[in-house]
């Protein structure tokens, strides 16, 4: 299975069993414990839900997202409701389109298929670009995965017949955000990330929560609306907090009292906090050593690193076929060649962006390359070629020799 490519929802639904899915997960409890272990609750998934390999190929982090939320929605429609997978899919599919959310745009026209699994791919695949769209201040704030599960969170109110879902999830994303920065404003030695955070929500009337309902303050006094979630919502909010304060590996005195704080206005226990605390410094040590619920870049480094290792994946993941379809065309190989020697004429480097975009339109994955400015990656493409082919293609390549010991 590819997340990357069209009709992985019917094949990830074709090779596991609703029981495998849905049923081997007591509880919605239980499978948001599996989930978090996964890191989707806080942003960085490593791995998906199931036991067992999803894929065969090594999947990005964007890739378990992807698949951990469809995962999640899925296990929350068969909590509400009964019905096959394909009925499942088609209330997703209409819930997103309530909540205005998801929308594809383009790439909706690019589209051959318009089956309802096609349409969700491509709603989950923008959810996942929205998540990462910047928070609209001069200095680039890349909000990561960690708040997608809001969406399952609103899916599940949806399916209790909340109607109006579209305040609900801004209400519930302010709730969040305020309590972030609440837990962030406790931090004895706040990092030049932090206080720019700070100071990003305290200017701004879209996030806060008292902010957005009129209010001066916020304190965990006055948000009243923190009891009346429900337990996933409490345990979600808890998490998110913990790893606002948590991006440096300490927990001082005054940030854990205010966890504590927290806490008891979610009316959780204090079992919970221990659990949650241990749940993200296991998930921590294990599998990354940097964790933040957000991320920072300058816009064109952020572009350019982005841009690299998509195509980097898929170069790796059409390497033979590449390699057949450059290996035919051998003006091009000649041109690439030349290349690692001087520089090419403009006439030249027309003729190898002509060749290389052949290329991809015979390979579907790298029709990438071929939307509106994909030709900017072409350099990129041009880059990792070399690394594909014989070392006699790079005549400037330098053997380094092992020192005998």
């Amino acid at each position: 299975m590819n997340p990357s490519s069209a009709d992985w929802i019917l094949k990830f639904l074709n090779r596991f069993e609703k029981n495998k899915l849905i049923d081997d997960f007591a509880e919605n409890t239980i499978f948001y414990q599996h989930l978090k272990a996964t890191g989707f609750i806080y942003g960085v998934s490593v791995k998906s839900v199931l036991k067992e390999p999803i894929s065969d190929l090594n999947l990005t982090k964007e890739e378990y997202t992807k698949v951990n939320l469809f995962h999640a929605l899925l296990y929350i429609y068969f909590q509400k409701e009964t019905g096959s997978f394909n009925y499942a899919v088609n209330r997703l599919n209409t819930f997103y389109k309530q909540l205005e959310k998801g929308k594809s745009g383009f790439l909706k026209k690019l589209t051959f298929s318009h089956s309802n699994s096609n349409q969700l791919e491509n709603i989950l695949s923008v959810r996942l670009q929205e998540r990462s769209a910047n928070l609209k201040k001069n200095n680039t704030s890349v909000v990561t995965y960690a708040m997608l599960y809001i969406d399952v969170l609103v899916f599940q109110r949806w399916l209790e017949g909340e109607m109006n879902i579209k305040d609900y999830s801004k209400k519930l994303e302010s709730i969040v955000i305020t309590c972030c920065f609440l837990a962030l404003s406790e931090k004895k030695k706040k990092n030049k990330y932090d206080i720019l955070l700070i100071e990003l929500f305290e200017s701004s009337s879209e996030y806060l929560l008292s902010k957005t309902l009129g209010g001066n303050n916020n304190t965990l006094e006055e948000l009243k609306y923190l009891t009346e979630r429900n337990t996933l919502e409490k345990k979600y909010i808890l998490d998110i907090c913990i790893m606002a304060v948590w991006d440096d590996h300490q927990m001082d005195t005054t940030e854990f009292q205010f966890l504590q704080k927290l806490t008891e206005v979610l009316e959780l226990s204090e079992k919970t906090l221990q659990d949650s605390l241990e749940d993200l410094k296991y998930f921590s040590e294990k599998h990354t050593k940097h964790i933040q619920l957000f991320e920072y870049s300058n816009p064109v480094k952020l572009f350019y690193k982005q841009s690299s290792a998509t195509v980097k994946l898929l170069i790796l993941r059409n390497k033979n076929r590449l390699i057949k379809e450059l290996t035919e065309s051998r003006e091009l190989m000649v041109l690439l060649g030349q290349s690692t020697l001087r520089d090419l004429s403009e006439d030249e480097r027309g003729k190898v962006k002509e060749q290389l975009l052949d290329i991809c339109k015979t390979i579907p994955s790298l029709t990438i390359f071929l939307l509106p400015g994909g030709t900017v990656l072409l350099p990129l493409l041009v880059k990792f070629i070399p690394k594909l082919l014989p070392s006699a293609f790079n005549e400037n390549r330098i053997e380094i020799k092992k020192e005998k010991k």
